[in-house]
């Protein structure tokens, strides 16, 4: 398995310096890294970046667009053209400083475009303007994987991009080849979404680009560590991962404030090893034909089948 995790969950513990933190990286056995940007590439180039990796024997994934200050009315759909000029303007030099350290992957997650009042925004509008900068993007960088991440709300009221719904409907509307969708599986729980349902479709239309694993209640953006609310969709999740042979990364999307950071990705490690373990051991065919019966008894037995399953 490719795996990453959270560089902000280990910055505070380790100095807030990333030579430190990608040294404990490599230490766990983590292969590669997702970097936010521009928050995490301010004090290094490229190359800089680049060598850095490479001296702990990891890779870089992509990077991830992180938005503050001006932002907070909107990115891609903000109302004043200058500001979504800007927006845009990020999105391509994070493309250019991923292409150059070596990643594959832009992700997107557009926090700020979203709505909190009635009559706030003009939802067409926006529809059209984040249609054409996700084109304008995947033009401008049609090397690498742009990669959608939804998420229902927080911060704002209501997120305009919400749901793997709107992002299929997107997806549509963009029509280009190297755009597609990265699945957070606590974002999929908020929006009251069977993550593996997500993860069937975009996965069979060869459009699942990143997978953050994390687990929650439901009603807010836990980032609780995997398997530890939902087990049984987690399996899920990660069978329909396997049987469309998703060969990108997956970044644990976890928040250790109270744990210790190296201790939690410890543990990740550990329950994700165990549940594709359990996968492995019933099979990926057998598991297919207790689907194909559509049984709801059936399907509580495999549950059973898993937890008994062993080499």
């Amino acid at each position: 398995m490719k795996l990453a995790t959270r560089i902000n969950s280990f910055l505070s513990v380790y100095d807030n310096d990333l030579k430190n933190v990608f040294g404990e990286f490599k230490k766990l056995g983590l292969g590669y890294i997702d970097l936010n940007y521009p928050e995490h590439i301010e004090k290094f180039k490229a190359p800089e970046m680049k060598a850095l990796i490479q001296e702990n024997d990891l890779k870089l994934n992509g990077v991830a667009l992180r938005f503050r200050s001006e932002f907070i009315n909107g990115e891609l759909g903000n109302s004043d053209p200058k500001i979504s000029a800007n927006a845009l303007k990020l999105c391509k030099d994070a493309a250019d400083y991923c292409r150059e350290v070596g990643g594959k992957v832009v992700t997107i997650w557009l926090g700020f475009d979203g709505f909190d009042y009635s009559f706030q925004i003009n939802y067409k509008k926006v529809w059209e303007q984040l249609r054409n900068a996700f084109t304008e993007i995947a033009d401008y960088a049609p090397d690498l994987k742009i990669s959608i991440e939804y998420k229902p709300f927080q911060p704002r009221a209501y997120a305009f991009i919400d749901s793997m719904g709107l992002t299929g409907m997107m997806l549509n509307d963009i029509n280009r080849d190297n755009v597609g969708v990265t699945l957070d599986y606590c974002h999929m729980l908020m929006k009251h979404e069977n993550p593996a349902f997500g993860a069937d479709i975009f996965g069979s239309q060869g459009k699942l680009y990143g997978v953050h694993l994390n687990d929650g209640y439901g009603l807010n953006d836990d980032g609780l560590m995997i398997g530890s609310a939902t087990p049984f969709k987690t399996l899920e999740f990660l069978y329909y991962v396997k049987k469309h042979n998703y060969d990108g990364v997956i970044y644990f999307d976890t928040f250790p404030i109270i744990e210790h950071a190296a201790k939690e990705c410890e543990q990740n490690i550990r329950m994700i090893t165990a549940l594709n373990a359990m996968i492995d051991n019933v099979g990926l065919a057998y598991i297919q034909t207790i689907i194909d019966k559509n049984d709801a008894v059936e399907a509580n037995k495999l549950m059973l089948q898993f937890l008994t399953s062993s080499n």
